[in-house]
């Protein structure tokens, strides 16, 4: 039978035991650290690139709405253009009924022996200029014209009394407030808010 006998210190051994150890651990320790410094470099990788697509989708979205809205706008500008177009021939239609009314009235209140020679109109103001044959069918004229309902406020502005071949007629001026005009300006300004009223 053999007998061995260790001649090492055993407290060198207890030494060197933990400081392998401690060396095993260390180790681990590094390798669990550079593992988790991967896994964040992994991870914050992904969560960029995921990021940058995502920047890329939103971009993407982004120049196909300015696109689209840059369609609604001319869109929009053809709109004005046809609507403005609609008003348009809306008053035409308006200022073409105002006039048939106008020339209408002045034939209805015109008496006998009242002979025209301009009429001429500013806005709403009328100016009739003509020949009567006495001052009476002056008088006769105003009194039609202050009773038609597309007339208001007529005054005598002049009044000549001459005498041309053998015969005393009157010249006159007179001026006359036109609501036919009034009720045209009515129905465009009500086609233009989009209001479908029309006044007569």
């Amino acid at each position: 039978m053999t007998t061995r006998i260790n001649l090492l210190d055993w407290r060198a051994a207890r030494r060197a035991r933990r400081r392998q150890e401690f060396l095993t651990m260390v180790g681990l320790g590094v390798g669990a650290a550079v593992a988790l410094l991967g896994l964040g470099y992994v991870t914050i990788t992904g969560a960029v690139e995921h990021q940058q697509n995502r920047n890329q989708y939103l971009t993407a979205q982004i120049k196909d709405l300015d696109k689209q809205i840059k369609e609604i706008e001319e869109l929009e500008k053809v709109k004005a253009n046809l609507v403005s177009r609609m008003n348009v021939i809306q008053q035409l239609q308006e200022s073409r009924s105002a006039t048939v009314h106008f020339f209408d009235e002045i034939v209805n209140t015109l008496p006998d022996g009242i002979y025209p020679n301009s009429i001429k109109q500013s806005g709403q103001n009328v100016t009739i200029e003509g020949v009567a044959e006495s001052s009476g069918r002056i008088s006769a004229y105003l009194k039609n014209l202050d009773s038609s309902p597309w007339f208001k406020d007529p005054k005598l502005v002049v009044i000549k009394t001459g005498e041309k071949n053998r015969q005393r007629n009157s010249d006159f001026t007179l001026q006359v407030t036109n609501l036919t005009k009034a009720s045209a300006d009515d129905a465009a300004a009500a086609s233009a808010s989009g209001r479908t009223e029309v006044k007569p």
